[in-house]
């Protein structure tokens, strides 16, 4: 009889356990594969912080009675339906009291953003198409935003917004166009973001917004960019660009301030040629031959000018050091010259001559004392060559000479020995 009632025991033990979260239980039963609600909350973050199906869907977990646990006398909610899932969550993460139990930290006016949002306003005209907390966040797997799984890790950001912006059927209704992604990812951003792996890089979320996501109106694209980019905003303030693109930018620009120049989401490494050339940007506004763009061509040769001198001078000393000059110190004066090469390229932005030449003028100074810095290294490199092959010259003489008179000493004093006794 011991052997069945252990059985026993063991079954109603079982029976317990299962009982104590009758919705596991039941799905995992359920459910094929590894894409069911038992499988994937596994490494959900609710779970995780000891909440469980029930604290969402309602019911009661200790009931192996179907009827009883999806009971709607138990709070049973079941699936919310899509258009109620903004609030669903928030009934959590709009709750002081409630995440400052499990997570203090988070902010609890997502739900209040949300509302504030493009793809809030239209959930709640009844568009139903819409991006809601489900579509970037996961549903039953979600995971911390530090979590490098998780479709909101800075990584992912792009590609999670892309699977809706990227879908031409989606966006159709909407006259968005879809190929805001590819030009991302070709971005200097994109492009720091994805191949050096750098997490601070900037995302749809940083100009965008996350939960109250919409479009920088013209007016305040400068100051969307001038976020990270502070130091080109205030010079950008006090140009003459300023007024101009406040006030409504180019015709087919698409939009105004930085982006008329660097285009949005598709912005390229800044270089001269977008001040003269076939691809010069200021070619949109200012005709050839006019004022504007003479200044804007006598800029490029200044940076472009600055930049050659002081390869030339890096060059030069590269040489000096490989044959064993010291050139330390001119090596680090010529960092000074990278730093005015920066500085002329970031006045720019004030579109003020006289202001830009400042940089340039002091970086040629340095180019040019660096340089001749160099060229002495290596002259004295040739003195040094020339006095060693000298010294070589003569101490080789010198060598023929004491052979030779040794030679002679030793012929004197043989003929000595060999003569008449």
């Amino acid at each position: 009889m011991r052997a069945p009632a252990i059985l026993f025991l063991l079954c109603w033990s079982v029976d317990i356990a299962s009982a104590a979260d009758s919705c596991m239980t039941c799905h995992s039963a359920l459910e094929e594969g590894t894409k069911g609600p038992s499988t994937l909350i596994k490494n959900d973050v609710h779970i995780a912080h000891g909440l469980s199906c029930a604290d969402c869907h309602g019911g009661d977990r200790s009931s192996d009675d179907p009827a009883i646990a999806m009971s709607k006398a138990k709070g049973f909610k079941g699936k919310p339906a899509r258009t109620a899932i903004p609030k669903f969550c928030a009934s959590c993460h709009a709750n002081p009291d409630i995440m400052r139990k499990f997570a203090p930290a988070e902010r609890v006016d997502q739900y209040e953003l949300y509302q504030t949002s493009v793809h809030g306003k239209r959930l709640a005209a009844g568009d139903a198409n819409v991006a809601t907390c489900i579509d970037c966040h996961s549903v039953h797997d979600i995971r911390p935003v530090k979590d490098g799984m998780s479709p909101v890790y800075p990584l992912h950001v792009a590609e999670t917004c892309s699977r809706c912006h990227s879908d031409k059927v989606k966006m159709a209704p909407y006259k968005i166009p879809t190929n805001q992604f590819e030009e991302y990812r070709t971005s200097v951003h994109g492009e720091a973001m994805t191949k050096r792996g750098d997490l601070s890089a900037p995302t749809c979320a940083s100009c965008h917004g996350n939960h109250g996501a919409k479009p920088p109106e013209a007016e305040s694209v400068a100051a969307v960019c001038g976020t990270c980019h502070v130091l080109f905003a205030q010079l950008y303030d006090k140009s003459v660009h300023k007024a101009v693109f406040s006030g409504g930018a180019p015709s087919g620009s698409g939009g105004g301030g930085c982006i008329v120049c660097h285009s949005n989401h598709g912005i390229h490494q800044p270089s001269t040629a977008m001040l003269v050339g076939p691809h010069a940007v200021c070619s949109g506004c200012h005709d050839a031959g006019t004022a504007p763009a003479q200044t804007a061509a006598r800029m490029a040769a200044w940076i472009d000018g600055l930049d050659r001198a002081l390869k030339q001078s890096e060059t030069v000393l590269a040489r000096a050091e490989e044959y064993g000059m010291e050139v330390s110190e001119a090596q680090l004066r010529l960092t000074d010259g990278r730093e005015n090469l920066v500085k002329s390229r970031l006045a720019l932005h004030a579109i003020d001559a006289g202001e830009m030449r400042k940089p340039v003028d002091a970086g040629m100074a340095i180019a040019r004392e660096t340089l001749a810095a160099g060229q002495a290294a290596l002259r004295e490199k040739d003195f040094r060559r020339w006095g060693l092959a000298v010294s070589v010259l003569l101490i080789g003489i010198a060598i023929l000479a004491i052979r030779f008179l040794i030679r002679r000493v030793e012929s004197n004093g043989s003929r000595e020995m060999g003569g008449p006794q």
